[in-house]
């Protein structure tokens, strides 16, 4: 099939993979680069530029091409900035201005503060289909591997100083007199970046000073300190790394932004046109429980939208919204309604729904297929049933999910994984995030509520005459039925179903009550009811 033609290409991923062929021309490799400090927790608006790239990495190997997708840990960054949600804050502030890969973890989990945030996303990841090459930038440079790259620069740090000016006011240009340094420099003695460059010998020789006191020359060949600024660190490793896609947040996109001044450094100081970019925009969220939030520092990690969302409708809420449109990733009853968009956009992809037309059949699939957490359509299709539904009957079961499972009566083995996961999500939300009239516990089956003479007389009928026949009607006539009796008894409608609210969960109101009983089932039903 010619790929250039093939109608389900049709997502932004797709628009961007064929402009980076376009562009960039075959290539035996194309190399896609994300990256960040691991300075504080990696949230889900991070998130957003590795999920971003996974799709375009995905739909460039869709056509057969060979993919690099590098993830950069910035973690030779400073630590300039001690985060609300880290233990022994009073230990860390110790460390600032320290490398972050320097400071120590104060939880005591992992060898250094960086390596934290680092392995909290790396083990994440592959759950949601990602599997990314993780480069660590302390390690490269401390490794001197940018001694080329930094001595560069140094020798044409007036040419990067028109780079720098070239989209500044005047107000805010470097004056000609100024001294400009591209490289910053860790103290060897005390480790912090509190230091100032007095003096460069034109090939690898840096002489600086520190507040500590500390003077000192340093060889870019073994000097472990050395670094370059961010401005001209990006676009040197672009370089290093030939890199043809990177996205950036709508902040350093925007126009004579970081973005723009790095591809004059790319191109004038290292020869390497710069990568292909979009930009991003922010993710908001709406409807955040206090726990979740509190515990990381006011901030949603991928592990708390995981414990909402199916890894595939996370990537889903990723793949459908336009990139650079904000969003918001919802977590009240918002939830169901994602649940039952990404529900219909399965069954359009396996063709049990109709689309509109050819295209939006074409886009729904395609969303579809990149929301998986393998690249393709699954083996089978998994087994939908309802979020809202699927509350109810882990409310009537108590949180029972083998109970659920067996309940439904027609789960294959080959779905079942992927229906555990939605039940352990849909359990967590009503748990954790639901509001309270949405929650219930069915009552105990050895003790009844008080019911005046009209109320227990419903309840009786219900139970003596209703029962004995839902399992063979469906639940329109099982609902008339209960209407019936209210009739019958010269009593509201909605009193009747109040009553029957309090009898099974001692609340006013709950699920459709047909519904609601079928759920629950007969049996259970005869258990709670015989009290009457």
């Amino acid at each position: 099939m010619n790929n250039e033609k093939n109608p389900l290409f049709c997502h932004w991923a797709d628009q961007m993979a064929d402009k980076i062929i376009a562009q960039k021309g075959e290539l035996d490799l194309y190399t896609c680069a994300s990256g960040i400090t691991p300075s504080g927790t990696v949230h889900i608006g991070n998130f957003r530029e590795i999920i971003t790239v996974d799709l375009i990495v995905r739909a460039l190997r869709d056509r057969g091409k060979n993919v690099r997708f590098i993830y950069s840990w910035d973690d030779y960054d400073v630590f300039r900035k001690v985060p609300a949600n880290m233990p022994d804050p009073e230990i860390l502030k110790k460390y600032l201005r320290f490398p972050i890969t320097m400071v120590p973890d104060t939880t005591g989990r992992n060898e250094n503060y960086a390596r934290h945030h680092e392995v909290d996303i790396e083990q994440e990841l592959p759950r949601v289909g990602i599997y990314p090459e993780f480069l660590y930038q302390a390690s490269r440079y401390r490794a001197n591997r940018y001694t080329e790259g930094m001595k560069k620069a140094m020798q044409n740090r007036e040419s990067i100083k028109e780079c720098l000016n070239e989209y500044r006011d005047d107000e805010h240009k470097m004056k000609p007199e100024e001294a400009y340094w591209p490289v910053s420099v860790f103290c060897s003695k005390c480790n912090r970046d509190t230091t100032e460059i007095t003096g460069y010998d034109g090939e690898y020789g840096i002489t600086y000073k520190c507040e500590c006191g500390n003077i000192e020359t340093g060889d870019m060949r073994t000097f472990k300190g050395f670094k370059l600024g961010w401005r001209v660190d990006w676009p040197m490793r672009w370089n290093e790394e030939k890199v043809v896609f990177e996205p950036g947040g709508k902040d350093h996109i925007s126009p004579g932004g970081s973005y723009d001044t790095a591809k004059l450094v790319s191109k004038r100081i290292f020869n390497w046109d710069a990568p292909i970019t979009m930009k991003y925009d922010f993710v908001g969220l709406k409807g955040v429980p206090g726990k979740m939030s509190s515990s990381k520092g006011k901030v949603i990690a991928l592990p708390d939208a995981l414990k909402v969302y199916q890894p595939e409708l996370l990537r889903y809420i990723f793949a459908v919204n336009k990139v650079d449109h904000e969003f918001a990733i919802s977590f009240d009853l918002d939830v169901i309604t994602m649940y039952e968009a990404y529900d219909r956009t399965e069954r359009i992809a396996w063709g049990l729904e109709q689309a509109k037309n050819d295209d939006i059949f074409n886009h729904e699939k395609r969303v579809y297929m990149l929301s998986q957490i393998e690249p393709k359509m699954p083996g089978i299709m998994p087994y939908q049933i309802p979020f809202r539904m699927l509350t109810t009957l882990l409310q009537t079961y108590s949180g029972d999910i083998d109970a659920v499972i067996r309940s439904l009566g027609d789960v294959k083995a080959e779905q079942e994984d992927c229906l555990r996961r939605r039940c352990e999500c849909a359990w967590y939300w009503v748990s954790e995030c639901a509001p309270e009239e949405f929650k219930f516990a069915l009552r105990p089956e050895d003790g009844g509520v008080e019911l005046n003479d009209t109320e227990r007389a419903a309840v009786v009928q219900i139970r003596d005459t209703v029962l004995p026949v839902m399992n063979d009607v469906d639940e329109k006539t099982l609902g008339q039925k209960v209407y019936d009796v209210a009739t019958g008894l010269g009593m509201e409608p909605k009193a009747l179903f109040t009553t029957m609210y309090h009898v099974l969960i001692g609340k006013d109101q709950g699920p459709r009550l047909a519904s609601f009983m079928k759920i629950i089932g007969k049996e259970k039903l005869e258990k709670i009811l015989k009290n009457y």
